[in-house]
């Protein structure tokens, strides 16, 4: 009787602990789109839903990147099926900070001669205009760093001519 309380206690805890990763989980996810969002209405595009198919892509992806605790762009944003932005601290990130450090990205960027480059791809990826939805995901290493990916739908920083100018809008004034 004994070891049978045990297990059901073990399988309670656990159950109680995915619930709490899922909502926080989810409170995160909700916390980096509001920052997208405020950034997109600045620059005078549509907002962006979170996707649960892009959340799963991009929680599995985070907790990859966590295991290995190496910051490198997957198979799916290599081959074009979706954009995604990727963050590391050797601390716990809050979404809104996460948001903020990739929009910063906004003071190299050049409206004048709009156009892709290493320095500004995080930025222009949130306010591409004609993406529709976002996913995000966090994981934790074994040192305490975190690891943040994003993914959005349709992809942007797409380089043909004219994409950059009809979906990388200068802030309004």
């Amino acid at each position: 009787m004994g070891c049978k309380f045990i297990v059901a206690c073990c399988h309670i805890l656990r159950q109680c602990s995915r619930r709490i990763h899922n909502r926080a989980s989810k409170q995160f996810a909700e916390e980096v789109l509001k920052a997208h969002n405020d950034y997109r209405k600045k620059h005078g595009v549509p907002p962006l839903k979170l996707c649960k198919k892009l959340n799963r892509g991009a929680q599995q992806y985070a907790e990859e990147l966590a295991a290995s605790r190496v910051l490198k762009h997957s198979s799916e944003s290599a081959n074009g099926k979706c954009g995604e932005n990727l963050a590391w601290a050797s601390y716990d990130q809050p979404g809104k900070d996460v948001a903020d450090r990739w929009y910063s990205e906004i003071k190299n960027y050049s409206f004048q001669h709009p156009g892709f480059s290493s320095g500004t791809g995080h930025f222009t990826a949130m306010v591409w205009k004609s993406t529709k939805k976002m996913g995000v995901g966090k994981a934790s290493a074994s040192d305490g760093s975190t690891f943040v990916v994003a993914r959005y739908d349709p992809p942007g920083n797409v380089v043909n001519p004219g994409y950059y100018e009809e979906n990388v809008l200068p802030p309004r004034k």
